[in-house]
């Protein structure tokens, strides 16, 4: 009894985050079709919000066509799941090429296409003279004179 090697297919699992977005995204050899929460990308979000995601997509040339990507995004909102998932897909395809080329290619474009904002909104302080009613800062005018 003979046995076949199987050669196995590259799966590469990558992740993106924004605020409270994260995205999950899968890249295996295919044919080039990218879904977001099992849309096609050609009817998922806005104009704005497609173009954003693809960037990494038109920024890899042909190994997109090559490639089949499967995006998974919860939480946040609608702009914050966008650049997750373009975080997550740029990810993705660098993992999946190995090449540092691509890695630095993104890096040049966009930073935020591989790395991680930590920025976040500062939380609301209360108690004090001048109760902030409107923003974590901002206090009652004060007279100096």
């Amino acid at each position: 009894m003979v046995k076949k090697k199987e050669k196995k297919e590259k799966i590469i699992f990558s992740v993106g985050k924004r605020d409270t977005a994260v995205a999950k995204a899968i890249v295996k050899p295919g044919s080039g079709k990218t879904k977001i929460n099992s849309k096609p990308l050609e009817i998922w979000g806005s104009e704005q919000l497609r173009l954003w995601v693809t960037e990494p997509l038109i920024l890899s040339d042909d190994l997109s066509k090559r490639v089949d990507i499967d995006v998974n995004v919860r939480g946040g909102g609608a702009v914050s799941q966008a650049e997750a998932a373009r975080q997550a897909i740029a990810k993705g395809l660098v993992n999946f090429s190995g090449s540092n080329e691509l890695r630095n290619k993104f890096l040049e474009y966009n930073r935020n296409l591989l790395v991680y904002d930590p920025r976040r909104n500062e939380s609301h302080h209360s108690s004090g003279k001048g109760c902030s009613k409107r923003g974590s800062r901002r206090h009652k005018q004060r007279s100096k004179r």
